[in-house]
């Protein structure tokens, strides 16, 4: 017969295997449902957007142009972080290794996501499995400009320059491997010339000695250029898309010289890999919120950018394409840094 004792020590034991089980089940519940409630939640605090080069250049202008509609919208601060150098790489590489919580961003364009990737040997990220796509702000022209000293005023005489003084023409980028770079290197490629390529670290430090006339050329945002070309103080000899930019309707397309040639830019924001899908969906919806505004929308026509809303697989479609596209001019070009 079993003592009393003995029973009392068993219902102990009972009761502690309870508990316990209780308990994991309580676990397991928090774990299951707070990701979610901290969705719910967001954003808490402010969010940190990184910028891959220096102030001032078209990228920078995008960030802050979608960070000041965006910020009042999402209840949140949205703070821009410049880290400059490698043609952006070096804060889309940390970005990718950022904590998936939606508060460390960072806006991708044609260098950092569809051009170094291929560029680099060991870039340190893949757009595709490092990032999740939050949405596309808009897409700009890059836009062919010299110091007013070259005697050029269309690509043609340009070309016919470069080709009488192999060399002696020295076109700036925001940093090798950026879309300015291969932008450059595609049309040097296409139109047969030699020119000696001067990087720096960002479209701004890059402007400010064109302005100088240190260097002679330049494929730059538009965005970042069209002020000093509507001042004067830069000539604008053809613009990069397949049709010529409302903002300078009078300025050819590259194409119109040299066929098939088309090479825009795009800004978007893109989020560690991980980020949870409904974080993902309040940026993409705010994103395209502020994109409706018609005063943002006035702002990137200014800039010589156009508002692309759209969702989260919109701009997974466009970075694929891009990737594509851009894999085989750094191939044809035969480009690779180490």
């Amino acid at each position: 017969m079993v003592g009393d004792h003995q029973i009392g020590r068993h219902r102990s034991k009972m009761r502690v295997v309870a508990v316990k089980s209780a308990l994991a089940l309580t676990v397991i519940m928090l774990m299951a449902t707070t990701p979610i409630a901290a969705a719910e939640d967001y954003p808490t605090r402010p969010i940190t957007l990184v910028v891959g080069y220096a102030a001032g250049g078209g990228n920078d202008i995008m960030a802050r142009v979608a960070a000041e509609k965006m910020s009042p919208l999402i209840g949140q601060q949205i703070v821009i972080e410049n880290r400059g150098g490698a043609g952006g790489s070096i804060a889309t590489r940390a970005v990718a290794k950022a904590a998936p919580d939606g508060y460390t961003l960072v806006i991708g364009g044609t260098g950092t996501l569809a051009i170094n990737p291929t560029l680099y040997s060991n870039v340190g990220y893949d757009p595709r499995k490092d990032f999740a796509p939050i949405g596309l702000i808009g897409t700009s022209a890059l836009v062919l400009v010299v110091h007013p000293s070259i005697p050029a005023h269309n690509v043609k005489e340009l070309i016919a320059y470069a080709k009488a003084n192999p060399g002696k023409l020295t076109y700036a980028s925001a940093g090798v491997g950026s879309g300015i770079h291969l932008s450059t290197e595609y049309f040097r490629f296409e139109a047969g010339i030699e020119m000696t390529h001067v990087p720096y670290k960002g479209s701004a430090p890059m402007l400010t000695d064109l302005l100088a006339g240190q260097v002679q050329v330049t494929f730059d945002n538009l965005p970042s250029s069209i002020g000093h070309i509507k001042a004067g103080k830069l000539r604008a000899l053809a613009v990069t898309t397949a049709q010529r930019s409302a903002e300078l309707p009078d300025v050819p397309t590259v194409a119109e010289t040299v066929p098939g040639y088309e090479a825009s830019a795009f800004f978007g924001l893109v989020a560690p890999k991980g980020t949870p899908p409904e974080v993902i969906e309040v940026l993409n919806k705010e994103i395209n919120a502020a994109l409706k505004d018609s005063g943002m929308q006035a702002k990137l026509k200014q800039l010589g950018g156009t508002p692309i809303p759209g969702s989260a697989a919109d701009f997974g479609k466009l970075l694929a394409g891009e990737t594509a596209k851009w894999e085989k001019v750094v191939h044809a070009a035969n480009l690779s840094v180490d």
